[in-house]
């Protein structure tokens, strides 16, 4: 049998035919190395083992019972099978009850002991226990302490991913180099990469998941910190355009609003890095311009263009969705008008005759100004005189983008815009390849949005100030965590909250809302109101429809996942809703509050979470109580660490945009691992900008996985 390797394909491990490979394709696991790093979304702790008189009726607890009676099984009606038997330990009994699942019968006999793990219920007085997890007890072979639970697909249950899992584990790790160069690893007290994956997905214990998921995060902070480093060391060196002087004022004149400090600031960067320069050389202009929802980055971007359009140079807006590129598009039309400044508009949904003519009129110069989509990056066509690219929303965006909008013109400037307030550490470390501004203070006259942190038990109020809000004119977001539940959703997860040695595990009741059937309930319990879903599995026709409707007012209530984080300006919209707050992380929450009150109306942000840790509750507090979203960075970088930020970096738009997706670090609160890590690239690559060390080949190899995109532009 041929020897497998990170690379073989999933069709090579036994027991995945056609059918099941089809299936792990459709969560994204193509090859061995895709299977191993699927790792579990949580874990389900079944090793703290209670007896019946124990457990109470509210969370779902391990058992250690015999089967006392023969399974029997009832057809209740068409399309419906109950199976019931009677298990017992040396406090009591309860009846274990089990739908559509016929096959129990050969499964459960007389006499025969398992491990159970569910919720037990009381139905007319009896105890029971309905479709409990279960596994075969042998007197001297310890079960798991902690049951991973993977995401899952149709086709394919969480016993047959932990199977092939370990099949791959056990035909790959005891060979496998570990990429980490040795002395590294033994100055940060890292395990192997081995152990690390191994458990990561069967940990004993927990602090030997902390380990391995340390080591993990430190492996994906470092291949960031390599692109990151490399894209720097590739960063336009010698002179760039320089823009003529201009006079603002006229373009100042056209707004009806005074800029703040924090945006003169801004706007006086960017002059000086296109027009004066240092030291009488203007070089490629690369700043990141970073500032809350709603603090007026579009405005000095509009600036900068206009410098650049004054001196007969073009530019490029990017924006990440074609709504917020018409949003930009119509409101920048306007003013570049009044100055004889042509403006433009290309989508993927531009009709091929109207994107042959924009081709022509970027080529030949006629337009100054073109914002887009993605459609800026097409082959098809070259400007005459690119002197200016702007990216909004930098996150969803990857460096590989920027590289390849780039080289169309490789002295152009460049300037990328967030909205995720970073505190300044990791923004050096994050951008290295970018000088940052940031807007720190709001326009005058943003109402500032009342927070309030709720539970389950305010659920029929919550419902009421909804349709309050939307009889008096508002409208409404309803922000959920999840898409859809899926196929085995857990109700008891594990969380890990440190990597460090001594870590505490802590479990809760997930209840995790999902858009899709959320938005069901509140068009049931919301009579006369229109309620839409919107989220990342829909087409991008599709979403810029439902996102325009709710702009123009057909839809009172928006239930959405995250994708309404770069989301268009709505100033009617006074209400947000965040279901399972705490799953979110504060700069994603303080992004989603900033999606309301933008108008004249008063404003308000809902947190609903039931979690009651120490940990979750000073984090929602700080909503509740601050407003500055640096200040909520900084705050949440000493309580949580990082991993906030890597979270909002995460998610399927940035890895298909050529970015990078982190799968454990967006864990990790330790601001030290994240330091280190990045220290640790920035070294590596002075010492060897090619990582053609023998040593750092196998770094070379692994960060090319995750960065082969932005390596093969820049090399």
């Amino acid at each position: 049998m041929q020897k497998l390797t990170l690379e073989s394909s999933v069709a090579e491990l036994h027991g995945v035919g056609p059918a099941k490979q089809k299936s792990l394709e459709r969560l994204g696991l193509f090859t061995i190395r895709d299977l191993l790093y699927n790792f579990p979304r949580c874990y389900e702790e079944r090793g703290n083992v209670l007896p019946l008189s124990a457990a109470d009726t509210e969370s779902p607890y391990a058992f250690l019972l015999t089967v006392a009676t023969e399974v029997k099984s009832v057809m209740i009606r068409r399309g419906l099978t109950i199976s019931k038997f009677r298990a017992f330990d040396e406090t009591g009994a309860v009846e274990v009850v089990f739908f559509n699942s016929p096959f129990v019968k050969e499964v459960f006999h007389t006499g025969s002991t398992f491990r159970f793990y569910g919720k037990l219920n009381l139905s007319k007085k009896t105890l029971q226990l309905t479709n409990p997890k279960y596994e075969p007890y042998v007197e001297g072979c310890p079960l798991p302490q902690f049951v991973p639970v993977y995401p899952l697909t149709h086709g394919v249950n969480s016993k047959f991913i932990e199977k092939t899992t370990t099949i791959a584990m056990e035909a790959v790790l005891p060979s496998l180099i570990d990429p980490l160069p040795e002395n590294i690893r033994l100055q940060n007290s890292l395990p192997t990469l081995s152990f690390a994956i191994k458990n990561a997905h069967t940990p004993d214990d927990a602090p030997t998941l902390a380990k391995a998921l340390k080591r993990l995060a430190f492996d994906e902070m470092l291949y960031f910190g390599i692109g990151i480093s490399r894209a720097a060391r590739h960063k336009s060196k010698g002179e760039g355009l320089r823009f003529s002087k201009c006079d603002l004022q006229p373009f100042l004149n056209l707004l009806p609003y005074e800029l703040t400090d924090s945006q003169k600031m801004a706007v006086n960067d960017i002059y000086a890095d296109t027009v004066i320069g240092k030291d009488g050389v203007v070089s490629p202009m690369a700043r990141i311009l970073v500032g809350d929802v709603g603090s007026g980055k579009t405005v000095c971007a509009a600036l900068a263009i206009y410098i650049a359009a004054k001196s007969g140079y073009q530019s490029a807006f990017m924006a990440p969705t074609e709504i917020l590129a018409r949003q930009h598009y119509a409101e920048l039309k306007k003013m570049y008008a009044e100055f004889g400044i042509s403006c433009e508009l290309l989508l993927g949904a531009t009709t091929q005759k109207e994107k042959r003519r924009i081709y022509k009129s970027i080529e030949d110069g006629e337009c100054l100004v073109v914002i887009g989509t993605h459609a800026l990056l097409s082959d098809k066509f070259s400007f005459a005189n690119l002197g200016l690219i702007i990216t909004d929303e930098q996150h969803r965006f990857g460096v590989n983008q920027r590289a390849i909008l780039k080289d169309k013109a490789r002295q152009a400037h460049m300037l990328v815009m967030s909205a995720t307030p970073i505190p300044r550490t990791l923004a050096l470390a994050m951008y290295g390849d970018l000088d940052v501004s940031k807007i720190t203070q709001m326009p005058k006259g943003r109402m500032r949005v009342d927070t309030f942190v709720v539970d389950e038990s305010y659920r029929s109020r919550l419902n009421d100030f909804i349709k309050k809000q939307v009889l008096s004119g508002g409208q409404c977001y309803v922000v959920c965590p999840a898409i859809e539940a899926s196929d085995e959703e857990t109700e008891n997860a594990v969380i890990i909250e440190s990597f460090s040695p001594d870590s505490t595990i802590s479990t809760y009741n997930s209840n995790i809302k999902n858009a899709v059937k959320h938005a069901e309930y509140l068009e049931q319990n919301l009579e006369g109101i229109s309620v839409a879903c919107l989220h990342g599995k829909m087409k991008s026709a599709e979403k810029d429809g439902v996102m325009s409707r709710f702009k123009n007012g057909e839809i009172s209530a928006l239930v959405s996942t995250t994708v309404i984080e770069v989301g268009v300006n709505v100033p009617n919209a006074s209400l947000m809703i965040v279901e399972n707050a705490e799953r979110f992380g504060l700069a994603q929450l303080h992004q989603l509050r900033g999606r309301v009150g933008r108008g004249t109306r008063k404003s308000y942000c809902v947190l609903v979470s039931g979690i009651k840790s120490e940990k979750s509750e000073a984090r929602l507090s700080i909503m509740r109580s601050t407003y500055d979203g640096f200040e909520i960075a900084e705050k949440d970088l000493v309580l949580r660490g990082p991993g906030d930020f890597f979270a909002a970096l995460d998610g399927s738009t940035f890895r298909q945009s050529g970015g990078f997706t982190f799968k454990i670090a967006s864990l990790c609160d330790d601001s030290e691992l994240f330091t280190t890590a990045f220290q640790t690239a920035k070294t590596i690559i002075t010492e060897d900008p090619e990582l053609s060390l023998p040593e750092h080949r196998g770094l070379r190899l692994e960060a090319d996985k995750y960065f082969a995109p932005i390596n093969s532009t820049i090399s």
